[in-house]
Protein backbone atom coordinates (compact mmCIF):
# COMPACT_ATOMS: atom_id res chain seq x y z
CA UNK A 1 0.00 0.00 0.00
CA UNK A 2 1.41 3.33 -0.79
CA UNK A 3 2.05 5.66 2.12
CA UNK A 4 -0.38 8.80 2.49
CA UNK A 5 2.70 11.07 1.80
CA UNK A 6 5.44 10.40 -0.05
CA UNK A 7 7.60 12.99 -0.91
CA UNK A 8 11.07 12.79 -3.09
CA UNK A 9 13.73 14.77 -3.50
CA UNK A 10 11.48 18.06 -3.33
CA UNK A 11 13.34 21.39 -3.91
CA UNK A 12 12.23 24.99 -3.87
CA UNK A 13 14.42 27.66 -4.89
CA UNK A 14 13.43 31.54 -4.65
CA UNK A 15 15.82 33.09 -7.68
CA UNK A 16 19.81 32.21 -6.58
CA UNK A 17 18.05 31.00 -2.86
CA UNK A 18 17.47 27.55 -2.41
CA UNK A 19 14.85 27.17 0.20
CA UNK A 20 14.27 23.31 0.29
CA UNK A 21 17.15 21.30 -0.77
CA UNK A 22 16.17 17.63 -2.32
CA UNK A 23 14.27 16.52 0.70
CA UNK A 24 12.74 13.62 0.96
CA UNK A 25 10.41 10.81 2.83
CA UNK A 26 7.29 9.05 3.48
CA UNK A 27 4.63 9.25 5.57
CA UNK A 28 2.47 6.22 7.37
CA UNK A 29 -1.34 5.54 7.39
CA UNK A 30 -2.24 7.13 10.71
CA UNK A 31 1.20 8.00 11.55
CA UNK A 32 1.84 10.83 13.88
CA UNK A 33 4.81 12.74 12.26
CA UNK A 34 6.66 15.28 13.61
CA UNK A 35 8.03 18.10 11.67
CA UNK A 36 10.93 20.14 13.34
CA UNK A 37 13.49 22.73 12.11
CA UNK A 38 14.80 26.51 13.15
CA UNK A 39 12.79 29.54 12.02
CA UNK A 40 14.02 30.34 8.38
CA UNK A 41 15.22 26.03 7.87
CA UNK A 42 12.35 25.64 5.48
CA UNK A 43 9.54 23.78 7.17
CA UNK A 44 6.90 25.95 6.19
CA UNK A 45 7.84 26.04 2.49
CA UNK A 46 7.62 22.09 3.01
CA UNK A 47 4.12 22.21 3.71
CA UNK A 48 2.90 25.07 1.05
CA UNK A 49 4.21 22.90 -1.11
CA UNK A 50 2.63 19.82 0.01
CA UNK A 51 -0.71 21.23 0.63
CA UNK A 52 -0.55 22.40 -2.94
CA UNK A 53 -0.14 25.95 -2.29
CA UNK A 54 3.42 26.62 -3.30
CA UNK A 55 4.98 24.70 -6.85
CA UNK A 56 8.00 22.14 -6.37
CA UNK A 57 11.10 23.77 -8.62
CA UNK A 58 12.70 20.35 -8.42
CA UNK A 59 11.28 17.00 -7.17
CA UNK A 60 7.47 15.70 -6.61
CA UNK A 61 5.55 14.86 -3.47
CA UNK A 62 2.26 12.55 -3.51
CA UNK A 63 -0.52 13.03 -1.02
CA UNK A 64 -3.15 10.29 -1.35
CA UNK A 65 -1.78 9.13 -4.53
CA UNK A 66 -2.03 12.57 -6.35
CA UNK A 67 0.94 14.66 -7.30
CA UNK A 68 1.31 17.63 -5.80
CA UNK A 69 2.46 19.17 -9.44
CA UNK A 70 -0.90 17.92 -10.95
CA UNK A 71 -3.15 17.68 -8.82
CA UNK A 72 -2.97 20.48 -6.62
CA UNK A 73 -6.88 21.50 -6.17
CA UNK A 74 -8.18 17.81 -5.53
CA UNK A 75 -5.06 17.79 -2.91
CA UNK A 76 -6.77 20.72 -1.15
CA UNK A 77 -10.08 19.29 -0.88
CA UNK A 78 -8.75 16.40 0.93
CA UNK A 79 -6.56 17.49 3.57
CA UNK A 80 -7.41 19.55 6.29
CA UNK A 81 -4.72 22.56 7.79
CA UNK A 82 -4.64 24.28 11.56
CA UNK A 83 -2.38 27.09 11.50
CA UNK A 84 -0.67 27.80 14.41
CA UNK A 85 -2.13 31.27 14.81
CA UNK A 86 -6.26 31.41 15.07
CA UNK A 87 -7.28 32.26 12.38
CA UNK A 88 -10.78 31.63 11.98
CA UNK A 89 -13.59 34.63 12.11
CA UNK A 90 -13.72 35.75 15.94
CA UNK A 91 -16.80 37.88 15.45
CA UNK A 92 -18.48 34.58 14.30
CA UNK A 93 -20.03 31.64 16.38
CA UNK A 94 -18.36 28.88 16.93
CA UNK A 95 -21.65 26.85 15.12
CA UNK A 96 -20.88 29.84 12.53
CA UNK A 97 -17.48 29.21 11.67
CA UNK A 98 -17.96 25.51 11.21
CA UNK A 99 -20.65 25.98 9.07
CA UNK A 100 -18.96 28.06 7.00
CA UNK A 101 -15.99 25.76 6.39
CA UNK A 102 -18.56 23.00 5.76
CA UNK A 103 -19.72 25.32 3.14
CA UNK A 104 -16.42 25.99 1.91
CA UNK A 105 -15.23 22.20 1.43
CA UNK A 106 -18.60 21.82 -0.22
CA UNK A 107 -20.75 20.34 1.70
CA UNK A 108 -24.32 19.46 1.94
CA UNK A 109 -26.74 21.36 4.49
CA UNK A 110 -27.29 18.01 6.09
CA UNK A 111 -23.69 16.78 5.97
CA UNK A 112 -22.40 19.72 7.95
CA UNK A 113 -25.49 19.36 10.46
CA UNK A 114 -24.26 15.94 11.51
CA UNK A 115 -20.17 16.56 11.23
CA UNK A 116 -21.06 19.79 13.33
CA UNK A 117 -23.18 16.91 16.01
CA UNK A 118 -20.16 14.64 15.43
CA UNK A 119 -17.69 17.23 15.91
CA UNK A 120 -19.09 19.18 19.32
CA UNK A 121 -19.72 15.80 20.66
CA UNK A 122 -16.08 14.50 19.97
CA UNK A 123 -14.34 18.07 20.96
CA UNK A 124 -16.34 18.78 23.91
CA UNK A 125 -17.60 22.32 21.68
CA UNK A 126 -21.39 21.32 22.47
CA UNK A 127 -21.77 23.72 25.45
CA UNK A 128 -20.00 26.79 23.42
CA UNK A 129 -21.65 26.29 19.99
CA UNK A 130 -23.29 29.96 20.21
CA UNK A 131 -20.52 31.70 21.54
CA UNK A 132 -18.27 33.75 19.91
CA UNK A 133 -14.70 32.08 18.75
CA UNK A 134 -13.23 35.68 19.48
CA UNK A 135 -14.42 35.12 23.53
CA UNK A 136 -13.24 31.36 23.72
CA UNK A 137 -10.07 30.74 26.10
CA UNK A 138 -6.55 30.12 23.73
CA UNK A 139 -7.55 25.92 24.48
CA UNK A 140 -11.23 25.96 23.08
CA UNK A 141 -10.08 28.14 19.80
CA UNK A 142 -7.71 25.56 18.97
CA UNK A 143 -10.28 23.26 19.62
CA UNK A 144 -12.66 25.06 17.22
CA UNK A 145 -10.04 25.26 14.57
CA UNK A 146 -9.23 21.56 14.56
CA UNK A 147 -13.56 21.28 14.03
CA UNK A 148 -13.01 23.16 11.37
CA UNK A 149 -9.93 21.49 9.92
CA UNK A 150 -11.75 17.70 10.32
CA UNK A 151 -15.56 19.10 8.71
CA UNK A 152 -14.95 17.60 5.47
CA UNK A 153 -13.40 13.84 6.56
CA UNK A 154 -9.47 14.47 5.54
CA UNK A 155 -7.86 11.64 5.66
CA UNK A 156 -4.71 14.00 6.18
CA UNK A 157 -4.22 16.88 8.38
CA UNK A 158 -1.41 18.96 9.21
CA UNK A 159 -0.87 21.08 11.66
CA UNK A 160 1.36 24.04 12.47
CA UNK A 161 2.00 24.69 15.81
CA UNK A 162 -1.04 23.40 17.36
CA UNK A 163 -0.19 23.92 20.77
CA UNK A 164 1.78 27.20 20.86
CA UNK A 165 0.41 29.56 23.52
CA UNK A 166 -2.05 27.42 25.22
CA UNK A 167 -1.57 26.62 29.00
CA UNK A 168 -0.07 23.11 29.61
CA UNK A 169 -3.26 21.41 30.67
CA UNK A 170 -4.96 22.50 27.08
CA UNK A 171 -1.83 20.97 25.41
CA UNK A 172 -1.96 17.81 27.32
CA UNK A 173 -5.97 17.36 26.31
CA UNK A 174 -5.37 18.69 22.42
CA UNK A 175 -2.52 15.62 22.16
CA UNK A 176 -4.61 13.45 23.59
CA UNK A 177 -7.06 14.13 20.47
CA UNK A 178 -4.58 13.70 18.29
CA UNK A 179 -3.27 10.51 19.71
CA UNK A 180 -6.98 9.38 19.04
CA UNK A 181 -7.34 10.74 15.85
CA UNK A 182 -4.10 8.89 14.84
CA UNK A 183 -5.77 5.41 16.42
CA UNK A 184 -8.86 6.27 13.57
CA UNK A 185 -6.36 6.11 10.46
CA UNK A 186 -5.99 9.47 10.08
CA UNK A 187 -2.50 10.83 9.21
CA UNK A 188 -0.93 13.69 11.10
CA UNK A 189 1.56 16.02 9.92
CA UNK A 190 2.92 18.23 13.17
CA UNK A 191 5.20 20.93 13.19
CA UNK A 192 6.18 21.81 17.28
CA UNK A 193 9.27 23.44 18.67
CA UNK A 194 8.54 21.51 21.90
CA UNK A 195 10.69 18.88 22.15
CA UNK A 196 8.28 16.91 24.86
CA UNK A 197 5.79 17.21 21.88
CA UNK A 198 7.99 15.77 19.33
CA UNK A 199 8.45 12.66 21.97
CA UNK A 200 4.90 12.12 21.50
CA UNK A 201 5.06 11.54 17.48
CA UNK A 202 5.43 8.51 15.77
CA UNK A 203 8.26 9.51 13.56
CA UNK A 204 10.44 12.91 13.30
CA UNK A 205 12.27 14.67 10.55
CA UNK A 206 14.82 17.51 11.46
CA UNK A 207 15.80 20.00 8.65
CA UNK A 208 18.08 22.38 8.94
CA UNK A 209 19.17 25.21 6.63
CA UNK A 210 17.15 23.89 3.80
CA UNK A 211 18.07 19.88 4.19
CA UNK A 212 17.06 16.86 6.10
CA UNK A 213 19.39 15.71 8.56
CA UNK A 214 17.59 13.39 10.61
CA UNK A 215 15.30 11.17 10.08
CA UNK A 216 13.44 8.05 12.24
CA UNK A 217 11.65 6.97 15.30
CA UNK A 218 13.09 9.03 18.06
CA UNK A 219 14.46 6.11 20.00
CA UNK A 220 16.12 5.32 16.38
CA UNK A 221 17.71 8.80 16.29
CA UNK A 222 18.96 8.41 20.11
CA UNK A 223 21.05 5.48 18.87
CA UNK A 224 23.21 7.83 15.88
CA UNK A 225 26.48 7.76 16.68
CA UNK A 226 26.36 11.46 15.70
CA UNK A 227 24.78 12.04 19.29
CA UNK A 228 26.76 10.07 21.80
CA UNK A 229 30.51 10.11 20.15
CA UNK A 230 32.54 7.18 20.29
CA UNK A 231 34.45 6.66 23.67
CA UNK A 232 31.89 8.61 25.32
CA UNK A 233 28.42 8.33 27.64
CA UNK A 234 26.07 10.77 28.89
CA UNK A 235 25.31 11.69 32.71
CA UNK A 236 23.13 13.20 34.77
CA UNK A 237 24.58 15.07 37.92
CA UNK A 238 21.91 16.20 40.76
CA UNK A 239 23.26 18.15 42.94
CA UNK A 240 23.11 21.94 44.13
CA UNK A 241 23.69 24.49 42.61
CA UNK A 242 23.09 22.56 39.38
CA UNK A 243 24.62 26.25 38.04
CA UNK A 244 27.54 26.16 39.97
CA UNK A 245 27.77 21.85 38.78
CA UNK A 246 27.55 23.18 35.46
CA UNK A 247 30.30 25.54 36.04
CA UNK A 248 32.77 23.33 37.26
CA UNK A 249 32.35 20.28 35.19
CA UNK A 250 32.60 22.76 32.08
CA UNK A 251 36.08 23.04 32.80
CA UNK A 252 36.95 19.24 33.46
CA UNK A 253 39.07 17.77 30.77
CA UNK A 254 37.01 14.98 30.50
CA UNK A 255 33.85 16.72 29.89
CA UNK A 256 32.98 16.91 26.70
CA UNK A 257 29.57 19.05 26.72
CA UNK A 258 27.39 20.23 29.40
CA UNK A 259 23.92 21.88 29.64
CA UNK A 260 21.35 22.27 32.43
CA UNK A 261 17.89 19.71 31.88
CA UNK A 262 15.34 20.28 34.40
CA UNK A 263 17.03 20.47 38.01
CA UNK A 264 19.85 18.63 36.80
CA UNK A 265 23.43 18.49 34.76
CA UNK A 266 23.47 16.43 31.78
CA UNK A 267 27.00 15.96 30.32
CA UNK A 268 28.69 14.00 27.55
CA UNK A 269 32.07 12.34 29.52
CA UNK A 270 34.62 10.51 28.31
CA UNK A 271 34.04 6.31 28.99
CA UNK A 272 37.38 6.69 31.34
CA UNK A 273 35.59 9.55 33.20
CA UNK A 274 33.98 6.71 35.64
CA UNK A 275 31.13 6.83 37.80
CA UNK A 276 33.40 7.06 40.60
CA UNK A 277 36.04 9.35 39.25
CA UNK A 278 32.66 11.89 38.67
CA UNK A 279 31.84 11.35 42.40
CA UNK A 280 35.09 12.24 43.57
CA UNK A 281 35.30 15.22 41.79
CA UNK A 282 31.97 16.57 42.58
CA UNK A 283 33.14 15.75 46.29
CA UNK A 284 36.23 17.75 45.39
CA UNK A 285 34.22 20.80 44.27
CA UNK A 286 31.69 20.83 47.39
CA UNK A 287 29.04 18.41 46.21
CA UNK A 288 29.08 15.96 48.98
CA UNK A 289 26.40 13.61 48.13
CA UNK A 290 26.09 14.39 44.50
CA UNK A 291 23.74 11.59 42.38
CA UNK A 292 25.42 10.50 39.24
CA UNK A 293 23.70 7.98 37.11
CA UNK A 294 24.02 7.25 33.32
CA UNK A 295 21.45 8.52 30.64
CA UNK A 296 19.82 8.24 27.38
CA UNK A 297 19.86 11.31 24.89
CA UNK A 298 16.52 13.26 24.58
CA UNK A 299 15.44 14.38 20.94
CA UNK A 300 16.98 17.81 22.03
CA UNK A 301 20.52 16.00 22.57
CA UNK A 302 19.93 14.41 19.11
CA UNK A 303 18.92 17.73 17.18
CA UNK A 304 21.71 19.97 18.63
CA UNK A 305 23.98 17.46 18.30
CA UNK A 306 22.86 16.55 14.36
CA UNK A 307 23.31 20.68 13.88
CA UNK A 308 26.63 20.38 15.10
CA UNK A 309 27.76 17.94 12.76
CA UNK A 310 26.10 19.89 9.74
CA UNK A 311 26.98 22.94 10.62
CA UNK A 312 30.99 21.12 10.03
CA UNK A 313 30.41 19.80 6.90
CA UNK A 314 29.23 23.16 5.60
CA UNK A 315 31.56 25.24 7.39
CA UNK A 316 34.54 23.38 8.09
Amino acid sequence: MTPPIVVENLTKRFGHFTAVDHVSFEVAKGEIFGFLGPNGSGKSTVIRMLCGLLAPSEGDASLLGMSVRRNAAEIKRRIGYMSQQFSLYRDLTVRENMRFFGRLYGLSRDKIDQRQKELGEYLGLGPYLDRQAGLLSGGWKQRLALASALMHEPEIVFLDEPTAGIDPVARRELWNLLFDLSARGITLFVTTHYMDEAERCTVVAYIYLSKLIAHGEPSELKKLPEVTPEGCRRIEIRAEPVTRVLDRFRAHPQVRSATIFGEAAHLVVEERFTDEAVRQFAHEQGFSGALVRNVLPTLEDVFVAMTLAEEKKRFP
